[in-house]
């Protein structure tokens, strides 16, 4: 990040200081991060002015263990350099793929394929096709806000985090966050997909945690028909949602705690 765009943002911010990345020559340093708990209020007034400032916040969350240290955050466990570009990939490919992968039985699968093939009923191996844009039910970044607010709510200790970014999506590519890593650890695929999700849903990055990313949204699915074809987007992007989610761990329950639901909250083992 250039330490001149920091300096000509009109917000004023908390303490806090430049993370550099783990790789590269020592000079990336992809995010600034805030010494003291992040406020939903002043995230939504840097949300705000982010086309003019080209920042876009983030509310990093991770548990802060005995040595003080707020990982992976303070830690420069950033990975930026890895990443490739989210231009290089078309989300609906990506999710067409991730879902053979996930619903191929393999040698080590306990489950059968007939059980395997009953989670993602009624579409089985089959993967469907991309949900239908939605209406939006609000403004996004007025979503957003509400959603910030709600997530320091829940996650106190959350901090602040600004990273040089053209939207939410390409943030995470552009601070090198690698929580996907267990399934695939070029990011700029998961952006890929959740930019094309902030133009069919009214998406936003609000939040970020050690592998969890936590998007606000302005559009959800409200039909039954609707809820259950993003679940099946939800499945190729973050099968854990359904895998380990809460029971029974179906596609079909999990579209009913989706619908008409303002936030997307995922979760990589």
């Amino acid at each position: 990040m250039n330490p001149e765009l920091l300096a000509s943002l009109a917000v004023p911010l908390p303490e806090g200081r430049m993370i550099t990345s783990d790789e590269g020559d020592g000079d990336t340093q992809p995010l600034w991060l805030s010494d003291s708990p992040a406020s939903g209020e002043l995230w939504t007034h840097l949300c705000s002015v982010h086309s003019a400032s080209g920042l876009w916040p983030l509310l990093l969350d991770a548990d802060e263990p005995n040595d003080g240290e707020f990982r992976p955050w303070a830690s420069g466990e950033l990975f930026p350099e890895r990443m490739s570009s989210p231009d290089a990939h078309d989300p609906a490919v990506l999710l067409a793929q991730w879902w053979e992968v996930y619903t191929s039985p393999d040698d080590d699968d306990l489950l059968t394929p007939e059980e395997r093939f009953a989670v993602t009923a009624p579409f089985g191996r089959d993967w469907p096709h991309p949900a239908r844009d939605q209406e939006p039910v609000a403004g996004a970044d007025e979503m957003a806000a509400q959603y910030a607010r709600v997530f320091v709510d829940q996650h106190p200790r959350s901090r602040l985090g600004l990273v040089a970014a053209a939207c939410g999506a390409d943030a995470l590519t552009a601070v090198g966050w690698d929580g996907t890593a267990n399934y695939d650890n070029d990011t700029a695929k998961f952006s890929a997909v959740v930019r094309d999700w902030e133009s069919r849903f009214g998406a936003r990055v609000v939040a970020v945690g050690l592998s969890t990313l936590h998007l606000s949204i302005a559009a959800p699915p409200m039909s039954t028909e609707d809820a259950l074809l993003v679940a099946a987007e939800h499945f190729a992007f973050c099968p854990d949602n359904i895998w380990q989610g809460s029971p029974p761990y179906t596609l079909d329950a999990y579209a009913e705690r989706i619908r008409g639901v303002n936030s997307w909250d995922f979760w990589w083992d």
